[in-house]
């Protein structure tokens, strides 16, 4: 007879896995495997493990991590660092419990990506270190902490977001912790967002915009469609634009994007939320030049390949129907002239897409023999 299967094995490997990414801080990518694979696999930066063994881990997980909330001097202090007085004088012993505090969250996050104790237990750790560091006894080593600690945490998102996991890759839960803690790296001491006063913001912002959004794409090819995904991204957006204090810098980041996201609508054209995003940011760039040539580029596309999905052509009805801010007539390309005469309301449910791209397909041709 086999030998029952042991929950604190699974925990214990698990842990091992995060605890080194944690050291090191890699992206893994983790993915649920088959029964007749595991019951965990790892090479590299690529970890498979079984559901069944998931749940061993986590049913662990979660007895350590309850058990940490009937020690006061602990877990109120999710740092561990504000009342010495009533933490234990083995200092092995604490960092152990510390330890073992961030492993069963991680692996309690990994099994349920909504478990909200877990989210804003490890959310109040990154507060207490922060006010740790924002002190003003600290050190320069408490600020390197807290910089490497909530590097750390988003590497971790990264891996619950990025992997093939079908719940993690939309979880709300998991995009409004992603973006506190971009805030957290984003603000000073005491809470306001750094500003300066010159390009190196502009570029900086632009970097980070773009980071994050090859976040958001890889989980949009993950799961399609990703509402949330493309939520956040909108939100970080208007977070770097400064709302409506500086037009100038919200058009350049939003145009510094554009060929990116049109390029992954294009490669996903049956996303509408990536099509969506895409009409938000030429909203925002409000350059017509910028609009008409994504415009000509996605009918170019859609014709080509006779593309009928409703996506693409919901994208060029609102797009040719939207004028940009101050752009000349003459800046309008003859064929989105042509599509804007020929709403898509207009197309009876009888007639369907196919009606709706025979026009476009016409007022294509007619472009380009006027031309």
């Amino acid at each position: 007879m086999s030998t029952p299967p042991d929950g604190n094995a699974a925990y214990n490997e698990l842990a091992r896995i995060l605890s080194a990414r944690r050291k090191d801080n890699n992206v893994l990518e983790i993915e649920i495997l088959p029964p007749g694979l595991g019951p965990l696999l790892q090479d590299g930066h690529s970890v498979g493990i079984t559901k069944k063994y998931l749940v061993q881990a986590f049913v662990t997980a979660r007895r350590i991590f309850f058990d940490a909330s009937s020690e006061p001097f602990y877990f109120s202090d999710a740092g561990g660092h504000e009342d010495e007085r009533r933490a234990p004088q083995n200092e092995s012993l604490l960092q152990k419990r510390r330890d073992d505090l961030l492993n069963a969250s991680e692996i309690i996050l990994l099994f349920d990506c909504e478990h909200l104790t877990a989210c804003s237990w490890r959310k109040r750790r990154l507060v207490a270190l922060r006010q740790r560091a924002g002190s003003a006894d600290a050190g320069y080593t408490c600020r390197e902490m807290l910089t490497h600690e909530l590097d750390t945490e988003m590497s971790l998102l990264t891996t619950y977001i990025c992997s093939p996991l079908h719940r993690h890759t939309k979880s709300p839960t998991l995009y409004n912790h992603r973006l506190w803690v971009l805030r957290q790296m984003l603000s000073d001491s005491s809470g306001r967002l750094i500003r300066r006063e010159d390009d190196r913001e502009i570029v900086s912002n632009q970097k980070v915009l773009k980071k994050e959004l090859s976040v958001v794409l890889r989980s949009g090819e993950l799961h399609p469609k990703n509402y949330y995904g493309f939520t956040y991204i909108r939100q970080l957006l208007d977070i770097l634009s400064g709302g409506d204090e500086d037009q100038g810098a919200s058009a350049r980041l939003a145009a510094s994007i554009i060929p990116e996201v049109l390029d992954w609508c294009i490669a996903h054209p049956s996303d509408i939320s990536g099509w969506m995003f895409t009409l938000l940011l030429l909203d925002r760039a409000g350059d017509e030049k910028t609009r008409t040539d994504s415009i000509d580029r996605v009918l170019r596309f859609a014709l080509d390949v006779g593309w009928e999905g409703e996506s693409i052509w919901t994208f060029v009805n609102l797009a040719t129907m939207t004028t940009g801010v101050g752009a000349p007539a003459k800046a309008q390309c003859k064929t989105s002239n042509a599509l804007a005469n020929l709403p898509l309301s207009e197309v009876g449910a009888a007639d369907g897409w196919k009606a709706c791209l025979e026009r476009a397909r016409a007022a294509w041709v007619a472009g380009q023999q006027g031309g």
